[in-house]
């Protein structure tokens, strides 16, 4: 049951690790200080996007417009601490 426990907390804190690096590559991108022409950073860029699009998709249809401001990878990584933390108190 432990090793169930150590999986799916080290899931759900790498899927955390890739929102906030998909995140922060979207900010750089986006104030051009990194260039998307590169090869390498175009790969890392569709994959974090691909990987995290479909979940934040689904909290922006339900936010309201805030202009500018995206906080639906915020209240995604919250979520995810919830959900974390609900099963492992269930788990044990």
């Amino acid at each position: 049951m432990l090793a169930l426990i150590n999986l799916i907390d080290s899931v759900i804190t790498l899927y955390i690790w890739c929102i906030i690096i998909s995140s922060i590559l979207s900010w750089l991108v986006a104030f051009k200080v990194v260039n998307t022409s590169n090869q390498l950073v175009y790969t890392i860029g569709n994959f974090l996007f691909r990987i995290t699009d479909p979940l934040l998709r689904h909290i922006r249809r339900l936010l309201p417009n805030l202009g500018g401001i995206d906080i639906s990878p915020v209240i995604l990584i919250i979520l995810l601490i919830f959900i974390k933390n609900l099963i492992i108190e269930l788990l044990i």
